[in-house]
């Protein structure tokens, strides 16, 4: 699943780094949960709360068995 996750990251990295931040997957447990790191601009954002439930709507359409996306 990891490598799935990984892709699909790739594929709105795009819009992040417009803004002048990304995402790095830290890891994805047993139970689907992906927890990644907000870089860059997105880090300090008021809006970094709304990017990660962004994120994680966007890899559960993507990524069958994720079940969160959580930002560490």
């Amino acid at each position: 699943m990891r490598d799935m996750v990984e892709e699909a990251l790739s594929r709105i990295r795009p819009t992040l780094r417009k803004d002048g931040g990304d995402v790095v997957l830290i890891d994805v447990t047993e139970k689907g949960v992906v927890k990644v790191q907000l870089t860059g601009a997105c880090r300090a954002c008021r809006m970094a709360n709304a990017t990660t439930d962004g994120i994680e709507k966007f890899l559960k359409s993507e990524v069958p068995g994720v079940t969160a996306v959580e930002s560490v």
